[in-house]
């Protein structure tokens, strides 16, 4: 696949799912300042060209006081309707056929933001954009783990009434000096609920964490996880239960986790057999969508057809979609591959 514009082509029709996506991280600077106008907010930068030379992170804690920042503009059902429109119109556009959205109602409701706001307007986006693109959705709500477990059992008591718009909960934010296990009460009270858990981990934390994550909250998939090769038991217990992993290779990068997209171990992750996807994380800020992601990935590490093809088939079978769902991408995968000509 050395010809670019073919394998960008390609990389481009290949139908394919993403699982590790923050709809807060969406958010691109010039809907920033439109959102901010309309609900008369002044913003500390003059221009989105200077919000974004902003975006030079060394850490995940640079990130987070930036993008914590930017959210205070969302104050309204619109905002998250408009938010979340555009980054499903953007999916579409890479052949996102589904996506599993994270989502931070913690973010909004500590500034007064009803939780019904934040959820409905996703939500109602997320009809909106099936209806007009075909683009499947589920919502994951994750909780702040930086903030205390009291505070996301609260949240977890205010979702409930919206239980059935909501697929699971999930673990963010700040990984450091954040075990799993501080939230191993909230992760059971979630599973009686019927949600199905996932939690970042093996990010910048250790591998003690997806551990943790695994045995103590139970959750069904690792957001990141690329620390998990550190930990040879670690790998094998991900291979031989076919656990997810949800790799964020740019954001990995921007973030300071690997030097360059040459020295990230993705490929490793798909030879040693582990359930790897690709995914975005925060494309806003940190400069690339799926497509983008997949393009760089697929140039440093030199993946073919078939590594592809390996990934994308991933994505589908690492969701929560059912298993008749996700035959059906799945066979349209298929059909895109004996399609696809060199």
């Amino acid at each position: 696949m050395k010809n670019t514009n073919k394998l960008k082509q390609f990389i481009l029709g290949v139908p394919k799912a993403e699982l590790h996506v923050h709809i807060e991280g969406t958010l691109e600077p010039e809907m920033m300042f439109e959102i901010a106008n309309r609900n008369n907010l002044s913003l500390r930068f003059t221009s989105p060209e200077q919000l974004r030379k902003a975006y030079d992170f060394n850490n995940l804690q640079s990130f987070l006081d930036v993008y914590y920042e930017a959210a205070r503009v969302l104050q309204y059902e619109k905002d998250f309707y408009d938010l979340t429109m555009a980054y499903l119109r953007k999916a579409n556009s890479e052949t996102v056929r589904h996506t599993e959205i994270f989502f931070d109602p913690q973010t909004h409701t500590q500034r007064g933001v009803p939780f019904k706001t934040v959820v409905t307007g996703i939500r109602k986006a997320s009809i909106d954009a099936e209806k007009e693109f075909g683009i499947s959705t589920k919502l994951i709500m994750c909780f702040l783990r930086d903030l205390s477990a009291e505070s996301a059992m609260e949240i977890l008591t205010q979702s409930l009434i919206f239980k059935d718009w909501i697929i699971g909960v999930g673990l963010d934010s700040s990984e450091l000096g954040n075990p799993p296990y501080k939230f191993a009460k909230v992760f059971d009270k979630a599973r009686e609920q019927g949600f199905l858990t996932v939690a970042h981990a093996g990010e910048e934390g250790p591998p003690e964490y997806i551990w943790q994550a695994l045995e103590t909250l139970k959750v069904s998939r690792i957001d990141h996880g690329v620390r998990c090769v550190e930990d040879p038991e670690l790998v094998e217990k991900l291979k031989s239960e076919r656990i997810p992993l949800t790799v964020c290779p740019i954001s990995n990068v921007k973030l300071g986790l690997f030097n360059s997209i040459r020295e990230h171990n993705l490929k490793k992750l798909l030879d040693l057999g582990l359930c790897a996807t690709v995914n975005s994380d925060d494309p806003a800020y940190f400069g690339g969508y799926i497509f983008q992601n997949y393009v760089a990935i697929t140039e440093a590490l030199n993946l073919d057809k078939n590594d592809l093809y390996q990934i994308a088939k991933n994505s589908f079978d690492a969701s929560f979609l059912t298993q008749e769902e996700k035959q059906k991408f799945i066979t349209e995968l298929d059909h895109f591959m004996s399609e696809y000509k060199n």
